[in-house]
């Protein structure tokens, strides 16, 4: 009776593991294939719908008094390339150790930016991530700042002034690049660009006022998006529009929430971070610490659609005779866990680290991420740090596990015992049920022992995944052999012979090398116990690990391979405790078990 619920309970939880996969891997896989073919489809009719417009003309609504200038988001789609579209317009170059693209002159907007160090595939000829992309492009993605003014100021910056470059055109480092503008009424205005050797751009904005009346203007950001990511992750992690401000605190707004509700406008802030964030990437705004400013999330339907998160600050008095300075840093680039912690610290960016997504479970995750980070830095591979993280969590659970694989080997000690109770109580269940309770008391043995080296992968297995699946310092790193991206799933198949064979798969038999080994440590764990003697669990002993080595194939490499290392770390464990309590090891007899030609029913 107990060996059947330590087995059923056993199930449970592997029944669990699968659940969750199903629902965190497999169902938002299935709907990011038909987002991408809907996206795709939209992109073809907008540019149908765009073929007969002239490109750079406005057929958006007017801005009201006093709100951001409408967009280029109404622009058509230019059938060019890349190239031809940064062609169009005068641009100032941009050239750092992380980044490389140029500043639109026109608007002064970023939308021109690749990052060196990220290409799109393991491939070393793969080209660079292009981050931002000029509006013109169906993938039109930019960040922009400027201003709202009135009829004192006149004409101030906005998504169609033409800026001119005052003195050195290529941004580095070391070298801002200046742009300058002037109106009709007496304004000059004069922004300085700056970036780190990272992903920060400093935007300073100073306004002198050569009138002979004060003036008022406010400042505007907003990073703009015209697709979306064609593989989109609905439940893992959060991608779209994502900000920290306010008495709100974190807001996180995906694509398809933000298509359904249009728009949502928090409390004003007067700190705080906004912006859009892929898996890996993230372009935010980090508007000035001076000024009060409206955040805002939104979702554009009149002319492209689009995607926009900005803010807008409470108007700033300029004297005559005076200037003022406003300054706001734009973050474009990839997350790197290192790298957004120290601008959070640094730069006093409230709460900017939540721009990576832990998730609810964040006091495993990235202490589990820290150690694996460190670990990397030791042995410089990713792989030994997941092999070397494994053996560090099972030294932690070492005392729990012991204690259950004894309570094992003891509840295999007292198997005579406990048939000799369900013979002699076979016809009273509850005088069976209390001897049994008494022989567990007596002996010292917990009859749910068996299920907690199971129940402790949990959530050991579920942390790693989301660090393995979230950080991007785990894409394309690779381990040994053909493993070459641990965050991506084994790419042999035991079905085309392992890439003897040039076919194309399914993913469903894309088994390779790792999952096997998984499914065979699997087996051999299982088997270190006696077979049910009931045919329907002995079916399901046998076939879980076959079951499990298919669901796993799907996984990331990294994954697997971890769980294959803590499979043999637990057949190792297992064996050496069940040898001290002196019970007797199943292994082998369950292994020829398997090959002994079974007798006939006549027989």
């Amino acid at each position: 009776m107990e060996n059947n619920r330590n087995f059923f309970i056993t199930i449970a939880l592997s029944v669990l593991i699968l659940a969750v996969w199903q629902y965190f891997y497999v169902l938002p896989r299935s709907e990011a294939q038909r987002e991408a073919a809907r996206v795709e489809q939209q992109r073809v009719e907008e540019q149908k719908k765009a073929a007969g417009t002239n490109p750079g003309t406005d057929t958006g609504t007017p801005a009201a008094p006093g709100a951001i200038p409408n967009a280029p988001g109404t622009d058509a789609v230019t059938p060019a390339g890349r190239e031809q579209a940064l062609a169009t317009t005068t641009r100032a170059r941009i050239d750092t150790p992380s980044l490389e693209g140029s500043i639109n002159l026109t608007g002064a907007r970023l939308d021109d930016l690749k990052l060196k160090h990220y290409t799109e595939t393991v491939d070393k000829n793969s080209p660079e991530i292009s981050l931002l992309n000029p509006a013109a492009l169906p993938n039109g993605y930019y960040a922009e700042i400027g201003f709202v003014g009135n009829d004192k100021t006149g004409a101030v910056p906005g998504p169609e002034t033409v800026w001119a470059v005052d003195g050195n055109a290529t941004l580095t480092p070391t070298t801002p690049v200046t742009l300058t503008y002037s109106n009709d009424k007496g304004l000059t205005f004069k922004r300085t660009f700056s970036v780190d050797t990272n992903y920060m751009f400093t935007v300073s904005d100073t306004v002198q006022n050569a009138g002979t009346a004060a003036v008022s203007l406010s400042n505007y950001g907003r990073v703009t998006r015209f697709d979306k990511p064609l593989v989109a992750s609905t439940y893992v992690l959060h991608e779209g529009l994502i900000g920290f401000t306010g008495t709100e605190g974190l807001q996180e707004h995906k694509y398809a929430s933000i298509e359904k509700d249009k728009q949502f406008t928090p409390g004003k802030s007067t700190d705080g971070w906004l912006g859009i964030t892929d898996k890996y990437w993230a372009v935010t705004l980090v508007p000035t610490e001076k000024q009060p400013f409206q955040p805002r999330y939104a979702y554009f339907e009149d002319g492209r659609h689009r995607y926009q998160s900005d803010f807008l600050t409470d108007p700033i008095t300029v004297d005559a005779g005076q200037s003022a300075t406003v300054e706001s840093e734009i973050f474009a680039g990839a997350k790197e866990v290192g790298k957004i912690n120290a601008y959070a610290e640094d730069r006093h960016i409230k709460r900017f680290d939540l721009l990576i997504d832990w998730g609810w479970f964040h006091f495993i995750t990235k202490p589990m991420f820290w150690l694996i980070d460190t670990l990397y830095k030791f042995f410089g591979n990713f792989g030994l740090a997941i092999l070397a993280t494994t053996v560090i969590v099972k030294a932690i659970f070492y005392p729990l596990a012991n204690k259950s694989y004894a309570s094992m080997a003891n509840m295999k000690k007292v198997q005579p015992k406990m048939l000799e109770i369900r013979e002699k109580y076979a016809d009273d269940k509850m005088k069976q049920q209390q001897a049994m309770m008494e022989l567990y008391k007596t002996e010292k043995i917990n009859p749910l022992a068996g299920c907690w080296p199971v129940a402790l992968q949990i959530p050991v297995f579920f942390s790693l995944y989301k660090v393995l699946y979230i950080t991007i310092e785990m894409r394309h790193a690779p381990f040994f052999g053909w493993i070459q991206d641990l965050a991506a799933p084994d790419p042999t198949s035991l079905f085309n012979l392992f890439g003897l064979i040039p076919v194309t798969l399914p993913h469903m038999l894309m088994i390779g090398v790792w999952p096997l080994i998984m499914g065979v440590t699997m087996f051999l764990q299982m088997r270190m116990n006696p077979t049910p003697p009931d045919p329907t669990q002995a079916a399901i002993f046998t076939w879980m690990p076959v079951i499990f080595t298919f669901m796993m194939a799907g996984f990331p490499a990294g994954l697997v391979i971890y769980w294959a290392w803590n499979n043999t770390l637990s057949i190792l464990q297992q064996g050496i405790i069940m040898k001290r309590q002196g019970a007797k090891i199943e292994l082998w007899d369950n292994l020829v078990a398997l090959f002994r030609k079974k007798p006939s029913p006549a027989e």
